[in-house]
C-alpha cells in the first residue's frame, strides 16, 4: 500500500486539512477502481467498511493478486467530519453555505467534448484515452475558491481517471440499495448481488450533480453525441448506501468489505476465482419512480412499517401526531413497492421527508435525490 496525504486549502489561517489517499497495486494500471467513503461524514458505516475493506486488500497485494489499481479514499469529508452543533454531528451540509457536500460537482461534458471533436476515430482504447486525458485537462481548468471547492475538485479529480467508482454512503434508516446510471446497471449487477441490494435505482441525470455522476456522465453523453464513434463507457460509478446510520458493527462491515472484495474479482482488478452470485433480491427500476413520503403537518412521527417492508397503495405508513390536541394525520402511500427508507428523528415539520417508497408506478420530474 502506498498512502499520500493531500493538502487541503482552508479558509482559516493556522489550521490545516488533508485528505489520505491509499493506493494498491500499480499507479496507473487498467481496471482501474476508486473508492470513497463518507462523503456525507455523518454517514459512518462507510469508513468501518473502507477500515475492513483496506485490510483486504494490503492482504490481496501481498498476494499479487492485484493487477490493476484500486484507490481508496477513507475518509471523504475531513470538513464535514469536525462539523457539530452544540455536539451534533453536521456531515451532509457544508455549514459554510448550507450546501450538500453531494452536490454541485464539476459537469465536464462540454469542455471534454471541445477538446476531443477532432481526435476520436475506430480505435476504442485511444478515444478513451483521449477522453480521460481531456477530462483531466477540463478540470485542471477550473479554480475552487472555498475549501469545500477544493474539497470536491480533489475528489473528482481522483476519480476521473477511474474505470469504476463506488462512493460508499448509507441512509437514516435503509436496507442496502444502489444509484447508478441506468447503462451502468449490467456493470454492477454482481455487486448488487454480492451486497443483498434490495434496491436499485437508475437514471442518466438524477439532477444536482452528484459526485458519482460527475465521473461517469460525460462517458454517457458523449456516447450519445457520437453513436459512430468508439467510444467505450469509461467510468462506471455507483453509489452504495450502506443501510442506516446506526448500523456499524464489525460483523456486517467485514460482510460488506468482502462484497466489495469480490466485486472486484468479477471487475478482473483482482484476479483469482469470481466468488459464486447470489440470486438478486430486486431488480433495478427508475430513480423517477422512487415516491418521497412527506409529512402533511408537523408533530409526533410513529411509523407503522419498518424498511425493507412492501406497501400496498394507499396504505398508511405512518401517523403524525399533535401531541398537544391529540389529532392524527396519517401518511399514506400512492404507489405500492418496498419501504427502502425512513428519517431517524421522530418529530417533524410539515412538509418534512419521512421515508421513500421504491414504487413502480409514478414518474416524478425535476431533481429526482433528497436534498
Amino acid at each position: 500500500m502506498h498512502t499520500e496525504t493531500l493538502a487541503l486549502p482552508t479558509a482559516t489561517p493556522g489550521t490545516q486539512r488533508t485528505l489520505t489517499v491509499q493506493r494498491f497495486g500499480t499507479r496507473g494500471a487498467r481496471p482501474c477502481v476508486y473508492l470513497q467513503a463518507s462523503l456525507h461524514a455523518d454517514e459512518i458505516p462507510a469508513m468501518l467498511v473502507a477500515d475492513k475493506l483496506r485490510r483486504i486488500l494490503v492482504e490481496l497485494e501481498a498476494q499479487g493478486r492485484i493487477v490493476g489499481e484500486v484507490i481508496l479514499v477513507p475518509v471523504a469529508n475531513p470538513i464535514g467530519l469536525a462539523q457539530s452543533v452544540m455536539g451534533e454531528p453536521v456531515g451532509r451540509f457544508d455549514l459554510a453555505d448550507g450546501r450538500n457536500f453531494n452536490r454541485d460537482y464539476a459537469y465536464l461534458t462540454e469542455a471534454v467534448a471541445e477538446r476531443v471533436a477532432d481526435r476520436l476515430g475506430a480505435d476504442e482504447a485511444a478515444n478513451a484515452a483521449a477522453i480521460r486525458a481531456a477530462l483531466a485537462e477540463a478540470l485542471a481548468e477550473r479554480k475552487p475558491q472555498t475549501a469545500t471547492e477544493h474539497l470536491k475538485h480533489a475528489l473528482l479529480g481522483l476519480a476521473v481517471q477511474a474505470d469504476y467508482v463506488l462512493d460508499l454512503h448509507c441512509d437514516n434508516e435503509a436496507v442496502m440499495h444502489l444509484y447508478t446510471l441506468t447503462p451502468s446497471a449490467e456493470a454492477f449487477a454482481p455487486l448488487q448481488r454480492l451486497l443483498g441490494a434490495q434496491a436499485v435505482f437508475l437514471a442518466t441525470n438524477s439532477g444536482g450533480d452528484p459526485f458519482d455522476e460527475a465521473g461517469s456522465r460525460p462517458w454517457n453523453e458523449l456516447r450519445e453525441r457520437w453513436p459512430d464513434k468508439a467510444i467505450p463507457f469509461g467510468c462506471h460509478s455507483v453509489t452504495v448506501e450502506l443501510r442506516g446510520q446506526a448500523d456499524v458493527e464489525h460483523g456486517v462491515a467485514e460482510a460488506d468489505a468482502q462484497a466489495i472484495a469480490g466485486f472486484l474479482v468479477h471487475a478482473g482488478v483482482v484476479t483469482g476465482e469470481p466468488p459464486a452470485l447470489p440470486d438478486a433480491l430486486c431488480a433495478p427500476t427508475p430513480l423517477e419512480s422512487v415516491e418521497p413520503l412527506t409529512a402533511p403537518v408537523g408533530g409526533v412521527l410513529v411509523f407503522h412499517r419498518r424498511v425493507g417492508e412492501r406497501v400496498e397503495v394507499g396504505e398508511v405508513v405512518a401517523d403524525v401526531v399533535n401531541p398537544v390536541d391529540g389529532t392524527v394525520a396519517p401518511i399514506r402511500t400512492e404507489s405500492a413497492g418496498l419501504l427502502f427508507a425512513r428519517i431517524a428523528t421522530r418529530f417533524v415539520a410539515p412538509g418534512g421527508r419521512v421515508a421513500k417508497v421504491a414504487g413502480t408506478a409514478l414518474r416524478r420530474t425535476g431533481p429526482l435525490l433528497s436534498a
